[in-house]
């Protein structure tokens, strides 16, 4: 897992982080939208991306790692099942966070940190397929380009013979 930031932790020392960031993991992940401070939830992000990028690898290997994070192996299963399933085809930013205000009583930035779930857009999907194509049709184009040329001359040619 990543080391802890120097200075100043989420509510304590570096042990007390690693804590508080593998339940607040575990409670995104069961619950799939978890409501935090803002400072939280930037610093829960890539742990619980870390996680996902484990839980999709899927072998033993990375469960155990995980299962040494999250002790409930409920979460654990949830997680290598379901949400990699879910999230199989993304290449990453598996979670969202999104700023709703601050709190009433101590008036701390409060955010929704969400696990993304959706299926890659579509859009996303045509352009892959367009740049994948363009890239096999690069070397065709180039043959026309070169008669264009050659059409170009011999028309320049034509031309100057028509003003002998």
């Amino acid at each position: 897992m990543p080391t802890p930031a120097k200075g100043p932790r989420l509510g304590g020392g570096a042990a007390h982080e690693r804590l508080m960031l593998a339940n607040l993991s575990a409670a995104l992940f069961e619950h799939k939208r978890i409501t935090t401070t803002l400072t939280k939830a930037k610093r829960l992000s890539p742990y619980a991306e870390r996680l996902v990028t484990f839980a999709k690898r899927g072998d033993l290997a990375s469960r155990r790692r995980v299962l040494g994070l999250i002790s409930n192996k409920g979460i654990v299963h949830e997680l290598f099942t379901d949400i990699a399933t879910a999230v199989e085809n993304r290449d990453g930013g598996y979670t969202r966070i999104t700023k709703i205000g601050n709190r009433k009583g101590d008036n701390a930035p409060m955010a929704v940190i969400e696990l993304v779930l959706e299926p890659v857009s579509a859009k996303q999907a045509v352009v892959k397929e367009a740049t994948a194509a363009a890239v096999k049709a690069a070397p065709v184009e180039e043959a026309p380009s070169e008669e264009v040329v050659e059409t170009e001359v011999v028309a320049d040619e034509a031309a100057a013979e028509e003003t002998k």
